[in-house]
């Protein structure tokens, strides 16, 4: 399937931009799934200005959407209409250490770089993000967290642009974090981060990332085409316990499956479509359910139309 181009249109209203228009852009290359149809036009801008010259520009009436790392994420067969944009390069791949045991991380560093660079400057509290497969700008939006640690135990203010192209800081308060969930207004693509974590000793903390890592690979299918976690856990409850009590392990649709290892994860097991994996998502839902009694809730993010 492909859109009408748009990308000249666009253009011509920013003629200063930067950074790159894609028209009828493949995202499955994007995601870890590798699934999925084209963005009507994809957009990387060369950093924030280049971003907020951008949104000032763009008509009101075109729908925005973001990705980062693709790793929590279904993009669905037909593509993502309007604008899809993605941070990539170094403007928003930089990772600052400062004073007071502090961090400044740009949005699009992968989660397990960030916590790296913590690590060899020795600050402690930032080690949990060596387990979340995605990007700082993903954890902002859904306060991402893993191993006992969140995003809301380590933001001072976060940095972004609003879809009017202002620029915007928002505090730790203004993020209104809760599981898995933030407050912040949905226009707003994040660009950096500040983080505070405490002294700490790299060898000891490069030690806990090492423990993170050898946990995960234990299990959870990280080599796989997966998406990660595919429902929040319905506290005090395990959404894999549900899953598993369900009979879904292993349960396959087309090219789906989910997975044998850890069963809140769904994989591509090399054919399968956006719709297999979406529809065998919501056929474990309904299980659960008849069950159970429980309701679960997407954890990863689904975009675009059938």
């Amino acid at each position: 399937m492909s859109f009408e181009d748009i990308s000249g249109h666009i253009a011509s209203l920013a003629p200063q931009l930067r950074g790159r228009l894609q028209a009828n852009a493949p995202l499955a290359p994007y995601t870890w799934f590798r699934v999925g149809g084209p963005a009507q036009l994809l957009f990387t801008p060369a950093d924030e200005a280049d971003l907020a010259f951008f949104f000032a520009r763009l008509p009101d009436d075109v729908p925005v959407t973001v990705i980062g790392l693709g790793s929590n994420m279904i993009v669905r067969d037909g593509g993502v209409p309007g604008v899809v944009v993605r941070l990539a390069g170094r403007a928003f791949g930089e990772v600052e250490v400062l004073e007071g045991h502090r961090l400044r991380v740009g949005a699009a560093v992968p989660d397990m770089k960030a916590a790296r660079a913590a690590a060899e400057a020795g600050i402690d509290g930032l080690a949990f993000y060596r387990g979340i497969p995605g990007s700082i700008g993903g954890a902002l939006r859904m306060n991402a967290g893993a191993h006992g640690g969140e995003t809301t135990d380590v933001l001072i203010e976060a940095r972004g642009v609003d879809r009017k192209g202002n620029l915007r800081t928002f505090s730790h308060a203004d993020m209104g974090f809760a599981y898995r969930h933030s407050a912040a207004p949905d226009d707003v693509v994040f660009t950096s981060a500040l983080f505070q974590g405490r002294a700490g000793e790299p060898e000891d903390i490069l030690a806990e990332m090492e423990r993170i890592t050898a946990a995960r690979e234990a299990t959870q299918p990280i080599r796989e085409k997966t998406g990660g976690s595919t429902f929040k856990n319905p506290k005090p409850d395990s959404a894999w316990k549900l899953i598993d009590a369900a009979g879904c392990r292993g349960l396959r649709l087309g090219g789906a499956q989910v997975s044998e290892m850890h069963c809140n994860f769904l994989i591509n097991r090399g054919d399968a479509t956006a719709a297999d994996i979406e529809a065998l998502g919501e056929e474990v839902r309904r299980r659960v359910k008849a069950t159970s009694g429980v309701d679960l809730h997407w954890e990863i993010k689904r975009i675009g139309v059938p």
